[in-house]
């Protein structure tokens, strides 16, 4: 199997899931297909070194945050889109995901980050710590700041999100 055709693998096999992290971080599905486009060229561009790391899948992800990071440091990305985005089915209870994004969204980014990576995408504490280039004791206070202020932003949804 040539470099091409293991990338092509690789690429169908966990784009879905890249853009679904993408999406978390930027709130933004024609913003999270652009992310993932760019973080999976980066990917082919080194996919030669890419395929010696431990864990692969983990690399991406790390080149999706490194883009998500890059594009919010731009200018251009305060600009918004018009008009409606639709997200694709979920499994889970629509207003639940959608109180949870909207919570997710008002932290700040290096916040939310951690978040996703820590309980969205199953990282360790050390894995995330390895991927934002943090030591582990910022990502663990930095969790359980967060947690608190994500508990804080849903309290008032609490009982109409899980009521019957």
């Amino acid at each position: 199997m040539t470099d091409d055709d293991e990338f092509a693998e690789f690429a169908n096999a966990h784009a879905e899931r890249l853009r679904n992290t993408a999406f978390m971080l930027c709130h933004d599905w024609h913003l999270a297909q652009d992310l993932t486009q760019t973080a999976l060229t980066k990917l082919f561009l080194s996919w030669r070194r890419a395929v010696q790391a431990d864990n692969l899948v983990a690399y991406a992800q790390k080149i999706l945050l490194r883009v998500w990071l890059d594009h919010r440091r731009r200018r251009s990305s305060t600009e918004s889109t018009p008009g409606v985005l639709h997200e694709p089915a979920y499994r889970e209870s629509h207003e639940l995901r959608l109180t949870m994004l909207d919570a997710l969204a008002r932290l700040p980014a290096r916040d939310r980050a951690i978040v996703i990576l820590r309980y969205f995408e199953d990282y360790s504490v050390e894995q995330v710590a390895d991927v934002l280039e943090l030591p582990v004791s910022i990502v663990k206070s930095q969790t359980r700041r967060s947690l608190t202020k994500l508990r804080e932003l849903l309290a008032a949804e609490q009982l109409a999100l899980f009521a019957g």
